[in-house]
């Protein structure tokens, strides 16, 4: 999460969020989802939404992941490209990705039930040394950062105050030719976008794309569900829209 109306300190600085983030991230299958039956489809999105969206045949020379909570998409997105900025607007997510990305492990608890925590580990294989973490906001980009052949925003969207500026400034970043990969599951909230600026012209992906068309080519659309465990009994399910966008030449 990157950016957002509401007081950052009282959702995305807690304990609480960045537990079940670090979980959404890097937990494994059962630490996400530990029982036999279920949407086991929905695991693993941080991983899933680079490896489903984006067309890499090779090594691209630069990447951005903006809103990258607590880094896992970097850290894959690190495999393709040369070099990786990770942004984002929580401070207490971004220390937990340098962490993970200067020692290869962290230690957190996430939520079993009542007032019991569980503690667990991450463990890397490996650290890249093409990522980068920093904290950015998404409705704010330094107008010296430059340009990327890969954005990847994944599920940012509808948690900004000004989503039509982010998308502006956006086609600004990417160079001709490269790529937007872009998941959100439209969840318009008046604490995080006043309701004047959500994207609602028909439906919110209709809005959405009108706006991209006039930079963007759209390569490939397809539902990404996803699942956040609140605690071993609670779960929130989404299912996102995917997209990947190839930046037009010439605009």
């Amino acid at each position: 999460m990157i950016s957002a109306k509401v007081h950052i300190d009282d959702i995305y600085e807690t304990d609480r969020s960045l537990g079940e983030y670090l979980l959404f991230h890097y937990g494994s299958k059962k630490e996400q989802f530990p029982w036999d039956s279920g949407p086991n489809e929905a695991l693993n999105f941080a991983t899933r939404s680079v490896l489903e969206l984006t067309d890499i045949d090779g090594t691209i020379n630069s990447a951005l992941d903006i809103g990258c909570a607590v880094g896992k998409s970097s850290f894959v997105l690190a495999n393709f490209s040369k070099t990786v900025l990770g942004l984002d607007y929580s401070s207490s997510f971004i220390n937990a990705a340098n962490q993970i990305l200067k020692t290869g492990e962290l230690k957190f608890k996430y939520h079993e039930e009542g007032s019991r925590w569980i503690e667990t580990s991450i463990v890397m294989d490996t650290i890249p040394d093409n990522l980068t973490f920093d904290i950015g906001d998404a409705c704010n980009l330094p107008e010296d950062l430059g340009s990327f052949q890969l954005v990847h925003a994944a599920n940012l969207l509808c948690r900004l105050p000004k989503p039509l500026d982010f998308l502006e400034r956006i086609s600004e970043i990417i160079s001709p030719g490269g790529q937007l990969i872009l998941t959100t599951p439209f969840t318009w909230l008046e604490e995080f976008t006043e309701t004047q600026d959500w994207l609602e012209d028909g439906d919110s992906a209709t809005a959405l794309k009108n706006i991209l068309f006039q930079n963007f080519d759209l390569e490939l659309e397809k539902n990404l569900p996803f699942l956040i465990r609140e605690h071993r009994r609670k779960f929130q399910y989404s299912i996102a829209l995917g997209m990947r966008w190839r930046r037009k030449s010439g605009t």
